[in-house]
């Protein structure tokens, strides 16, 4: 069931445990009266910082911190607001909190804050999903696109081309509705034109889910080869520390080890995986079966073996489970003789865990596969993050090819066809939430934390 607007809401709005500060947030029409009645003294104006103590109903000490209070709309949901910063750890704040509820207020739901700023206009909702982004992104490319979605940036696309939308179909209803004007009816050309154009922008936007995926999720970045060839020292050298257990026992790792980091600007989700094999041990044959699962789903592979029989042999594994672009890894480096290394040329990225050499090269192969296959990284543009963003935006563009290909055709009414740019148009507002989008809004605010 949807909670009510009206309620005044409650939340701890920074992360539970231990720490130096936290922040308790309150938020609708009752705020400033159980914000007023619990902490003194309270500030003169609207955002101004107050050293200030906070109470419970029988008047007990339960903190002393800095509150600040919003007039709405001029607050992040558009409500009266008042934020408490006291000290952290798990009982102050949830002491504040709970003097709160007993004041009048009820707990926030999960999201709930920003969701009210969707409804009183201070968001629209592709910002809303960016803030959510922005609190999950784990790697610098993530944060940067999270943050030009947050100040507008998609949505200002979409808006264009909604915009562009209503252009053509003013187009069309001049058409229909006065085809006798002095000036003439629109010559059909035109509206082709514009109709075309319209389909080409959108076509261009969706070709940028591929990349927008990745930018949130991370590229799926599998090293994989045989047992015992340095994949677990090679994982933990990208990533910077000691996460994988590295024997000098084959099939040491039983399962995939997953980390997250960047490799040349790049997002990437880092996978070790179980050493390819035929093996009749039940844990380590089951390890291999889930690095086929992600051999089968990766993005890139960084295949290894510490000669050339080895790494040629992974090689030919791969390629036969997965069809990802492959990085020819020889690990161990620093074991190789001159003659080895001279034998290599450039055939192979040279990489030793022990001494870090080769990494930073590593790192460049892995950012030129993924540009090989996904284009150049355009955090600067506007991107397609989300698969409800995609879906949306190849729903308007079919409906726009519908459209034209009815006024191609001139077999359906010009009054006929039109529908579908009016169908076109409803979508692209659904995707910002210009139209009514309880369904939606219940679904995404569902995963944010509470306090947000």
């Amino acid at each position: 069931m949807t909670a009510s607007t009206d309620d005044t809401v409650v939340a701890i709005a920074t992360a539970p445990g231990r720490g130096a500060l936290a922040i308790v947030r309150l938020s609708g029409p009752r705020a400033l009266e159980i914000g007023e009645r619990l902490v003194r003294p309270w500030p003169p104006e609207a955002r101004h910082a107050q050293l200030a103590r906070a109470y419970d109903d029988s008047d007990t000490l339960l903190d002393e911190g800095v509150i600040v209070f919003y007039l709405a709309p001029a607050s992040f949901t558009g409500d009266d607001a008042v934020e408490f910063t006291c000290h952290g750890g798990p009982i102050v704040p949830a002491t504040i909190a709970a003097a709160f509820v007993s004041a009048g207020a009820r707990p926030a739901e999960a999201g709930e804050f920003t969701k009210r700023a969707v409804l009183n206009g201070k968001l629209d909702l592709l910002q809303a999903e960016a803030v959510g982004d922005l609190v999950d992104a784990s790697t610098r490319p993530a944060q940067r696109v999270a943050l030009s979605q947050l100040d507008g940036g998609l949505s200002r696309r979409i808006v264009e081309l909604r915009e562009a939308i209503l252009g053509l179909e003013a187009l069309a209803a001049y058409d229909i509705d006065f085809p006798e004007e002095d000036d003439g009816p629109i010559p059909p050309t035109r509206i082709l034109e514009s109709a075309d154009r319209v389909i080409g922008d959108l076509t261009q936007l969706v070709a940028t889910a591929p990349v927008g995926e990745i930018v949130r999720e991370g590229a799926v970045v599998v090293i994989a080869g045989a047992p015992n060839v340095g994949k677990s020292s090679l994982f933990n050298a990208l990533i910077g520390r000691r996460r994988a257990i590295v024997t000098d026992a084959p099939g040491t790792t039983r399962d995939a080890l997953e980390a997250v980091t960047e490799a040349n600007g790049w997002p990437i989700r880092l996978i070790d995986t179980a050493g390819l094999r035929e093996t009749t041990e039940l844990v380590e044959r089951l390890g291999i079966e889930v690095s086929r699962e992600y051999l089968e789903r990766a993005h890139v592979v960084l295949v290894c073996g510490e000669s050339d029989a080895s790494l040629e042999e992974a090689r030919l594994a791969v390629a036969a489970i997965s069809k990802a672009p492959i990085v020819e890894t020889r690990t161990k480096a620093d074991l190789m003789s001159p003659a080895e290394r001279t034998g290599n040329g450039s055939r192979h990225v040279l990489v030793s865990a022990e001494t870090g050499e080769g990494i930073p090269a590593l790192g460049r192969a892995i950012a030129a596969a993924l540009q090989s296959t996904n284009g150049a990284l355009p955090l600067d543009a506007p991107l397609v993050t989300r698969e409800r963003h995609r879906f949306a935006l190849e729903l308007a563009r079919a409906e726009l090819q519908q459209f034209r290909d009815a006024f191609a055709g001139g077999g359906v009414p010009a009054v006929v066809a039109a529908v579908h740019l009016r169908e076109a148009t409803r979508v692209l507002e659904e995707l910002i939430g210009a139209v009514d989008v309880d369904d939606v809004l219940d679904r995404l605010f569902s995963s944010f934390c509470v306090g947000k």
